[in-house]
């Protein structure tokens, strides 16, 4: 009898052991850990692009309603209409992996202009739905409102460069200075 007492004690105390080993382990491995400063800095990186690219792409679709809403303006507003759009292309590039409108709003066709035979994005606007930017009925009024907008979207780009990357830097502080002169264009460019 001795020894079957022996014997389920220490069965009692492998099973404990194995019960206790259980509740203290970790089954799913690893626990997380903290992002590393370089994932941090690539996640910030990955969200000022895409504010970046945002903020641009508002400036297209602002063009875009415009343009719908006054065609007449199309001479004028389609050369800085594809200018910001290729500002959204250049402002997303280098790993937001944010999908970004085609030059044309739909589908990225081109059309040829000029004398130099170059691409250059087609004006066609695009923009009809409920998400269009209010476009007023006058257009002079529409291209002092578009003027705004440009210049918003320069002081926002001027803002963004204060926590930029230097190569970013350099490229937002190219974008702004294009919006501000976009602003210029859209109300004393007009007026010689």
């Amino acid at each position: 009898m001795g020894r079957t007492g022996t014997v389920g004690r220490r069965a009692l105390l492998t099973a404990g052991a194995v019960a206790l080993a259980g509740c203290t382990s970790d089954a799913g491995g690893e626990r997380p850990k903290a992002p590393s400063a370089a994932e941090r800095a690539a996640r910030a990186e990955a969200r000022r692009r895409l504010r970046s690219v945002a903020t641009a792409e508002a400036l297209r679709e602002r063009y875009d309603a415009v343009l719908a809403a006054h065609p007449a303006l199309s001479a004028r507003l389609g050369p800085l209409r594809a200018a910001a759009a290729a500002h959204a292309t250049a402002l997303g590039e280098g790993g937001t992996g944010a999908p970004v409108t085609p030059v044309d709003g739909r589908t990225g066709q081109t059309a040829q202009t000029g004398k130099t035979g170059k691409n250059v994005p087609a004006p066609t606007p695009t923009v009809s739905g409920p998400s269009a930017p209010p476009v007023a009925a006058d257009p002079a009024v529409a291209l002092k409102e578009l003027a705004a907008a440009a210049r918003k979207t320069a002081d926002t780009h001027t803002d963004a460069l204060l926590d930029a990357p230097p190569e970013y830097a350099r490229l937002l502080a190219s974008v702004a200075a294009a919006a501000a002169v976009h602003a210029y264009l859209l109300t004393e460019g007009g007026r010689g």
